[in-house]
């Protein structure tokens, strides 16, 4: 089984969930993008699949999705949360040539996160397979919380986030800002949980 992220217009999203539950299928889910988000393309779906989300689309008779990275997980968390759930993803692209010292270390900063902020529920990182699904982006952060604020408010806002996680992003830092400019910071809410333990 894959794991996939993908974008899509904000249409019918309801068609895009029911779709996952077709065969070859461990689970998916699709909802409109939440006030705030940018760089996506009005929704996303999250598909736990053998198949590629675009052939699951296709079967349903749906619009072939806009953008679609497989994920190969390099380490994530699953916290039980009941009800709904806030799910966030950042799609990112390291500059080509970083060394990997560098790239490791923007991983570690990341994968501290949740140590240090703790509105951060299950959360994820992973490398895009480039493999299954060649792509501008090379990695992928995802969390869940429990309300928009815990994201809007203690994420963003945290010292750990903008003094040890910024600089990665910030092209004027010598020596750190290995990330280009263009990101997608998605977020959407969820009925159940997207980052599990399976």
């Amino acid at each position: 089984m894959t794991r996939w992220v993908t974008l899509l217009p904000d249409d019918d999203t309801d068609a895009y969930t029911k779709a996952a539950a077709g065969s070859g299928v461990l689970g998916g889910s699709a909802a409109a993008d939440l006030p705030g988000s940018f760089g996506g393309t009005g929704a996303t779906w999250d598909v736990t699949a053998k198949r590629t989300p675009a052939a699951i689309a296709s079967e349903a008779g749906l619009p072939e999705p806009l953008d679609t990275v497989a994920l190969a997980p390099v380490r994530g968390a699953y916290v039980p949360l009941r009800g709904p759930r806030v799910k966030r993803t950042l799609l990112l692209a390291v500059r080509p040539g970083t060394p990997g010292a560098l790239v490791g270390q923007l991983e570690a900063d990341l994968m501290a996160m949740p140590e240090h902020i703790s509105t951060i529920r299950s959360w994820s990182l992973s490398r895009v397979d480039q493999t299954l699904t060649p792509s501008r982006w090379t990695h992928v952060w995802e969390q869940e919380y429990a309300d928009v604020q815990g994201l809007t408010g203690e994420y963003l806002g945290h010292p750990f986030h903008w003094t040890c996680v910024d600089r990665w992003f910030d092209g004027e830092i010598p020596g750190a800002g290995i990330v280009e400019p263009r990101l997608v910071h998605i977020f959407r809410w969820s009925r159940e949980p997207v980052l599990t333990s399976r």
